[in-house]
């Protein structure tokens, strides 16, 4: 795409994203300062990228009848998937239809969203490394599978989720049952179907961002940005810090493996790779073909963050994936179960030397919902680590009085 219409009006280059979180917000901003057309779309009102998108709908989108309809109605030029629960056959009819372009490809989008089409792809079809696995569709099978080929420790998470929502580790026979129950009710979609993997002993794992851009000669280039630490608590990312010191042949080994995968799903965009890694060991975890919550570090230590690199990647421009300054990012969660409340501490936060606020205005709060990050730079990664911390634990989410 190189020619650009004027929002609301007739020439206008219309991009609609199916899931408006936090995530989908900075990629609607990105899209917007190019002079995008942007159409928000999330299953409840007021998410917070219909806040700053120039139209807002609200529908199932896992119902192939209800997208479809949309779709046809609002004719974007391309439909951007944030979210895991989509009705992606019907994005692959309408892609293959011609009706819409599909970022990065409808077949990406559907392979991501089932945790078993993506490593089936990478273990089965591409001979990468991963941990060893089984699929179950009941309670005794998972057992079965944990007592004659996984062994414990190990994990279980539902084939269709996001955020880690429905994982957790099995560290005996004791917890097989509530792994599978909290996998049942953790699932994106009603889907009785599991993974258990086994535990790898790394020594840390990353999130290598990798984008999928046209280069000066009009075809697609791949380009890496440094590597993403992180740390997950029940497999929902708390912290993030970039870059992350790696040995320059595990460096080497997640590039070749994120480029594998990528070059394999297709299409333009930016991908969050998830590796395991140990000395010079890598093994390949899992993939998203969009922005990474982890990478909402690169906010404040790129020169372009991961929301602009998709933006750019997916209209056909150039990228600059270079690193501005090394950085973290800590969670701010919401504390409380309420409806519209309140946040005292940011200022105090934002005293903090070099850091940084981001509230994304989620209507509803929940004990464990992520409804800010705190940002902060500095040389050394660990006083970035220590002040972005530092920063989100004087954030004080309460209800209003």
């Amino acid at each position: 795409m190189t020619t650009f219409g004027t929002p609301l009006s007739p020439n206008a280059t219309k991009v609609m994203l199916l899931g408006s979180g936090e995530l989908g917000k900075e990629v609607l901003i990105a899209l917007q300062r190019l002079g995008v057309e942007t159409i928000a779309v999330d299953r409840y009102e007021n998410a917070p990228g219909q806040q700053v998108a120039h139209h807002a709908r609200t529908i199932t989108m896992s119902d192939p009848a209800q997208l479809k309809a949309l779709i046809e109605a609002e004719k974007p030029a391309m439909v951007v998937p944030e979210i895991e629960a989509i009705a992606t056959p019907m994005l692959e009819e309408l892609e293959a239809a011609g009706v819409v372009r599909v970022i990065p490809t409808a077949r990406a989008a559907r392979l991501t969203m089932d945790r078993e089409g993506i490593r089936r792809l990478a273990a089965e079809t591409l001979g990468l490394a991963t941990s060893p696995y089984v699929f179950c569709d009941s309670l005794a099978e998972l057992q079965a599978a944990v007592d004659s080929k996984i062994g414990y420790p190990c994990i279980v998470k539902p084939v269709m989720s996001s955020s880690g929502k429905g994982q957790s580790k099995i560290s005996g026979p004791a917890d097989v049952q509530k792994a599978w129950d909290y996998a049942m009710a953790g699932g994106r979609v009603s889907h009785g179907r599991v993974i258990v993997e086994g535990f790898i002993d790394f020594d840390y794992e990353i999130t290598q961002l990798t984008v999928r851009a046209k280069g000066a000669s009009g075809q697609i280039e791949t380009h890496f940005c440094d590597p993403i630490g992180h740390i997950q608590v029940s497999g929902d990312y708390v912290e993030s810090w970039q870059p992350h010191p790696m040995h320059p042949t595990a460096l080497e080994k997640a590039r070749q493996i994120s480029k594998a995968v990528t070059d394999n799903l297709g299409g333009q965009g930016l991908f969050g790779v998830e590796l395991f890694v140990k000395g010079e060991d890598v093994w390949f975890s899992e993939v998203s073909p969009r922005p990474h919550d982890t990478g909402m570090v690169t906010m404040t230590t790129q020169w372009q963050n991961e929301f602009e690199l998709h933006a750019r990647a997916i209209l056909g421009l150039p990228v600059n994936t270079s690193l501005k300054s090394p950085g973290a990012s800590a969670v701010i969660y919401g504390g409380v179960d309420a409806l519209g409340i309140v946040f005292d501490g940011v200022a105090e936060a934002l005293q903090v030397p070099n850091t940084d606020i981001r509230l994304f205005g989620k209507p509803e709060s929940f004990t464990k919902r992520r409804m800010g990050v705190a940002l902060a730079f500095d040389a050394d990664v660990e006083v970035a680590r220590s002040n972005a911390k530092l920063a989100a634990s004087k954030v004080r989410p309460h209800t209003a009085k």
